[in-house]
């Protein structure tokens, strides 16, 4: 097991951490030897949730394995490389997948909305990029704008009562 570097950084509050834990144990979330991929863009969600979990991962009993993922989907303005040293700087090894995503969603969906087709085939390949590199769970930070989001396109998209779950294991049965 990698043995996450201690560096400097404003800790998590005890609230938000108790919260965390509470709903790692609910959700059985993460488990002894777990080997955890979280999706990082670079913005504060997915930040906020990476310095949480390392915080986790240095002072809970679980012992995981943290590492991060970015999926570039080549879209003008976004680079998440200058982020690389930094995650090096915590001891967390970093993946880094391009992918012309938009433009395959332009040249298949003929200017039609691709949200949820973009979100699909990230979520595909960061459950590629999991299974290559052997980790089991696939962490990533939503929030509860996200969850109404999702409440919100279901029932005008599909005209159903749906949202995203806590936890929840893919198709495939091999990454939760």
């Amino acid at each position: 097991m990698q043995t996450p570097k201690i560096i400097k950084f404003a800790r998590p509050p005890k609230a938000l951490l108790r919260k965390v834990g509470r709903a790692i144990k609910q959700f059985d979330m993460i488990q002894d030897g777990d080997r955890v991929l979280l999706g990082v863009s670079g913005g504060k969600d997915s930040l906020s949730l990476l310095h949480i979990l390392n915080h986790v991962q240095i002072h809970a009993p679980v012992q995981f394995k943290l590492g991060v993922l970015t999926v570039d989907p080549q879209i003008e303005g976004f680079d998440p490389t200058p982020l690389r040293d930094y995650y090096s700087n915590l001891g967390i090894t970093w993946y880094y997948c391009q992918e012309s995503i938009a433009e395959q969603a332009k040249t298949k969906l003929r200017g039609k909305s691709f949200c949820s087709y973009c979100a699909r085939i990230k979520r595909g390949l960061m459950y590629s990029i999991c299974r290559q590199h052997g980790y089991n769970v696939l962490a990533l930070a939503q929030h509860l704008d996200d969850l109404a989001e999702s409440l919100l396109m279901s029932i005008f998209h599909g005209g159903q009562l749906r949202t995203m779950k806590a936890h929840y294991v893919n198709d495939a049965g091999d990454i939760r």
